[in-house]
């Protein structure tokens, strides 16, 4: 029978193997400095037994999940800290530990759903609160604070730091969703088309589970997938393939006059800025042309820039930001070889639909 080595295949999307070896070097440094430094303040040996299990399974999420809803600072901070205050109570009303147990985690269950701070390891936080022997019994209510909270909050600010230096965001902060960019009630127009809010809480709706994902994390993870399906649907079109060549700049020494001057006269929107090299360094449109300044160097704005065998599938995101009208497209050294304004990219893709063809009822069915 062949080695069944899909069961060694990691089951967390997006997990890498950088990813997990990142992982392994932070729990290291996070746990071995979390009991070292409780030991410190509590006055105890290194190898203190006051340096709680739970803190463990919180290490797995901090370092190998950093952006779960179910490792962030509150949930693990407040979720072993109520989860082992819940502990403390049932053990004290309870004096049998197996029906203790039972009744502990379920309402640490509870209590963390109630205070929005579902944590895995908290069930281990009542567990030891009911079964970890004189030390904890004698400790009391001080348990839940020292060492579980201490433990807590050192674990948490060494995550903290360790995420910062190794460039991951910790806290996570999910995506806010995209917005008018012109100050109206309007959605943007990448929100008008495809999935909808709506359409994200039918969908959990009828699957009837829990995922461990936030939902803005969840919604802008569809708007990728769908606008990578968009790239596939284009094929093998390439920027080349659609840009305007005969394109119209502007020197960034210029004055903001003959900006203005060029895009009237040409009905463009939006003018590339180059250097005296021809090289470009930005792009510029009348809502910059409004600012103060004596060159078009000095309100110019970043332009999005791509190259000429690009596929054309990867304009869309900017060119449904709001913002962007065109996407200047350069050679390597950065020299104009053309742009791609919003007209040329949907002319573009409704010819790709056009030639698609109709959608017959034979091929819905396929």
């Amino acid at each position: 029978m062949p080695f069944p080595s899909k069961l060694f295949v990691p089951i967390l999307a997006g997990a890498t193997l950088r990813d997990r070896v990142v992982a392994c070097a932070g729990a290291l440094a996070g746990i071995g400095l979390t009991g070292l430094l409780s030991a410190l303040l509590l006055g105890h040996g290194a190898a203190s037994p006051l340096l709680v299990a739970p803190m463990g399974a919180s290490a797995v999420l901090l370092f190998a999940v950093p952006a779960s809803p179910l490792a962030q600072p509150w949930s693990i901070v407040g979720g072993n800290v109520v989860s082992a205050l819940v502990g403390v109570a049932v053990g004290r009303l309870l004096p049998d530990p197996m029906l203790a147990a039972g009744v502990a985690v379920a309402l640490a269950i509870g209590a963390m759903s109630l205070a929005r701070c579902l944590h895995p390891p908290g069930g281990a936080a009542a567990l030891t609160a009911i079964l970890g022997g004189p030390a904890v019994t004698d400790a009391g209510f001080l348990f839940p604070l020292v060492p579980v909270g201490l433990n807590a909050l050192v674990l948490v600010a060494f995550g903290w730091l360790f995420h910062k230096l190794a460039r991951r965001s910790y806290p996570h902060v999910a995506a806010s969703p995209p917005a008018s960019a012109h100050g109206t009630r309007d959605a943007p127009p990448q929100a008008r088309m495809g999935l909808q809010a709506g359409d994200i809480d039918g969908a959990l709706a009828d699957l009837g589970e829990t995922f461990d994902i936030d939902r803005a994390d969840l919604a802008r993870l569809l708007r990728q997938a769908e606008l990578r399906a968009l790239r596939r649907a284009s094929g093998d079109l390439a920027t080349a393939d659609i840009m305007s060549r005969d394109v119209i700049a502007v020197r960034e020494d210029a004055d903001p006059a003959t900006a203005r001057t060029l895009l009237l006269k040409h009905g463009v929107r939006t003018l590339p800025v180059v250097d005296g090299t021809d090289r470009v360094v930005g792009t510029v449109g009348l809502r910059e042309l409004f600012g103060p300044g004596a060159r078009v160097g000095e309100v110019m704005s970043d332009g999005p820039t791509i190259g000429p065998t690009q596929p054309a599938g990867l304009l869309v995101a900017a060119l449904t930001d709001g913002r962007t009208h065109a996407v200047t497209v350069v050679d390597g050294e950065r020299r104009i070889l053309g742009i791609v304004t919003q007209t040329d990219l949907l002319a573009a893709l409704a010819r790709n639909a056009a030639a698609a063809g109709p959608v017959t009822a034979s091929r819905a069915a396929a």
